[in-house]
């Protein structure tokens, strides 16, 4: 499993941020009807319980936006990936179902409130460091085109940057051919709660990819 090191570039900015990873085997394909089921659940719970308003009051949010701000980065422009995924599900706007990867991060960053940022492993060339983008730093966001990711909380590793909370990019893309994957559930909030989630992660995994050679650590 990949170590992921937190630059000490952010940790003077942002003291409270924490990584929960996990590397396993997989394989991808359409999701199952038993695994659309459980993500339309949890859109409708969500939206019965919430409004537009709540979302950005909601601890992992909040303090993610709170983070963008001391980095230098406008949280309402570059809007964190969680953030806009419930802002979706309260409106009504549906969400993309793609696979059953998309699908498994969808149902736990609506749950837990948190970004989860996934990428293909063979297409990660370590070390892998959580950082700040630098100035005239860009990649191509995932449905995004060009992301201006200056004063971004961003993964880098030799090649370049590559993902963030707010969008991965184009490089990392999880396909039909991918067959080992790294997620993180990113928290600007500490390491509270975080192995909660990454244990859910991991039963998803197990129950609908037959997950295999499953590791799981937190980053600090």
């Amino acid at each position: 499993m990949f170590d992921i090191t937190v630059s000490k570039v952010l940790k003077s900015k942002w003291e409270t941020i924490a990584i929960a990873s996990i590397q396993a085997n997989i394989l991808v394909k359409p999701s199952c009807n038993e695994l659309k089921e459980l993500l339309n659940k949890a859109c409708i719970d969500f939206a019965l319980n919430h409004s537009v308003e709540d979302i950005s009051k909601l601890k992992p949010i909040s303090d993610t936006r709170k983070a963008y701000k001391a980095f230098g980065k406008d949280p309402a422009r570059y809007r964190v990936s969680s953030e806009a995924l419930l802002r979706r599900v309260v409106k009504d706007k549906g969400i993309y179902n793609v696979n059953n990867i998309v699908d498994i991060n969808n149902l736990v960053s609506i749950s837990s409130f948190f970004s989860i940022c996934a990428f293909d492993v063979s297409k990660l060339y370590p070390p892998i460091e959580f950082t700040l983008g630098e100035k005239d730093d860009e990649y191509f966001g995932i449905g995004r085109g060009i992301l201006n990711i200056e004063n971004l909380a961003v993964f880098s590793d030799k090649i370049g940057k590559f993902g963030s909370p707010t969008s991965d990019s184009e490089r990392v893309k999880i396909t039909d051919e991918t067959k080992q994957i790294n997620m993180n559930i990113v928290s600007f909030s500490g390491e509270k709660d975080l192995q909660i989630h990454l244990d859910k992660l991991k039963n998803l995994l197990l129950r609908f990819l037959d997950a295999k050679n499953v590791e799981m650590r937190i980053f600090k």
